[in-house]
């Protein structure tokens, strides 16, 4: 049996020098190389599912803990401390710089200019000739009111000497008259005559009076004559155009040979005309203004107005001197103020004697006072406008490390931009909410961040 065994051994295996029967097949993958390639694979999946899962996981959990803590975080708001305005009040406003005194002169009397004296930019005195006109037809008028003046004279001596006649007949017949009333009695005369006599007496009598009525009349007539005299000597006087009081001469509109036109302007084209064409129809002669002190008209709002009074100091400056300050003074007021634009127009005068500041300049105006009880000022980002009016959202106490919101009313006054004065609702030491959101409401818990005080509004 073993050398059975050991004959079929020896016949399976090939000796080594002889080929194998059926050797392998090229294509042929071992299985342990397939195992190992899909366990590779399985490998890659895994990775790049791993690589996927975990961000997007980690980015779940930082979304779920942000709800988290929005949803138990209290909201962050900034917010400020309510404070007083300084006693010192100070307000700037805009206006214009005018004369003092700024008048049109024209002529009274009509003719040519015969000679100007003056131009613009030259200081004049007060009755200082600026220039003369030559009127011929005033003239004329002069010479016939004198004549009337004489005519008249002459009227009320021939009146008078009437006057005289008509006294000395009236005395005549009231002697004749009483003569023949004492002859009736002693029946020398008859009655009619004596009636006759008395009759003359009372028509020379009449005759008085008309002559004493004459006499006024003509007395009347000098007097009228003597005014119209007055009246056209006076009317050649202002042939003579004379400076009303001390100023420059800002304007002139006539040249030697103008016509002047029955309302006093001049006729023609002007001199200062830049074209040389424009008519200066109704312009007057010469226009001068007193600059020696300069007024400015300002218009001051009317939550300012009760604070504005007279004699209060003022400064005034201009860009075209920089760093100077011009100090004056107010004046007079309207004490009213306009109902279209809410505002009083107060005058301010500053001198000017070295003549620096010129008519028609653009100026800030600068009031300064004192009040005893200055107002509280919160920032102007602070006031919510609601229905009922405007509130402010008031930070109380702390109520487990947060903040209470309140809504309070209150009643505003100036408005400076930045800040905004307080009449009524507010203590003093008030928290208040700057630029409130939604997240202020009434009741509401939030978190206070204190925020510098915004700088102090000029006021």
């Amino acid at each position: 049996m073993n050398e059975m065994k050991e004959s079929k051994t020896a016949q399976a295996i090939p000796p080594p020098d002889q080929p194998a029967a059926n050797p392998p097949h090229p294509h042929h993958i071992s299985p342990i190389k397939v195992v190992l390639v899909l366990i590779l694979l399985a490998a890659i999946v895994a990775a790049v599912a791993m690589a996927g899962y975990f961000p997007r996981k980690a980015r779940e959990n930082a979304a779920n803990e942000a709800a988290r803590e929005e949803k138990t975080t209290l909201p962050t708001v900034t917010v400020a401390r309510v404070r007083r305005a300084p006693a010192n009040s100070e307000l700037t406003l805009p206006g214009n710089l005018s004369p003092l005194t700024e008048t049109s002169i024209y002529a009274r009397a009509a003719g040519y200019v015969k000679k100007r004296y003056l131009d613009i930019g030259d200081h004049v005195r007060e009755g200082q000739l600026m220039a003369e006109i030559e009127a011929p037809e005033l003239d004329e008028q002069v010479a016939q009111a004198r004549a009337a003046v004489a005519q008249a004279q002459q009227q009320i001596s021939q009146t008078r000497a009437a006057l005289v006649q008509a006294q000395s007949q009236r005395d005549l017949a009231k002697v004749t008259a009483d003569r023949y009333n004492n002859l009736v009695t002693k029946g020398a005369v008859a009655r009619q005559d004596a009636d006759t006599q008395e009759s003359n007496f009372k028509t020379a009598d009449a005759l008085v009076t008309a002559q004493e009525a004459s006499v006024r009349a003509s007395e009347e007539n000098v007097r009228q004559a003597q005014s119209n005299l007055d009246r056209v000597v006076s009317l050649q006087d202002y042939k003579k155009v004379k400076a009303p009081f001390a100023g420059i001469v800002t304007a002139r509109n006539i040249d030697t040979g103008a016509l002047i036109s029955a309302s006093g302007a001049g006729q023609g084209a002007s001199p200062m005309s830049t074209t040389g064409a424009a008519p200066a129809s109704g312009n007057e002669m010469f226009r001068v203004a007193q600059i020696g002190t300069i007024r400015i008209l300002v218009s001051v709002p009317q939550a300012n107005a009760p604070t504005i009074r007279v004699g209060m100091p003022s400064e005034l400056t201009v860009v075209e001197f920089p760093g100077r300050i011009f100090q004056g003074q107010v004046t007079r007021t309207t004490n009213s103020l306009d109902p279209s634009s809410r505002t009083m127009l107060v005058e301010v005068q500053v001198p000017n004697r070295d003549g620096k500041l010129l008519p028609g300049m653009y100026a800030d105006v600068r009031f300064r006072s004192r009040r005893e009880t200055p107002p509280l000022l919160v920032p102007g980002d602070s006031l919510i406008s609601t229905n009922t009016g405007l509130q402010i959202a008031v930070l109380s106490d702390d109520v487990n490390g947060a903040k209470k919101v309140h809504l309070q009313p209150l009643t505003i006054g100036r408005d400076y931009g930045a800040e905004t004065e307080v009449i009524a609702g507010l203590r003093g030491d008030e928290t208040v909410v700057v630029n409130p959101g939604d997240d202020v409401r009434e009741g509401a818990l939030v978190r206070g961040e204190m925020v510098a005080a915004p700088g102090a509004a000029k006021r």
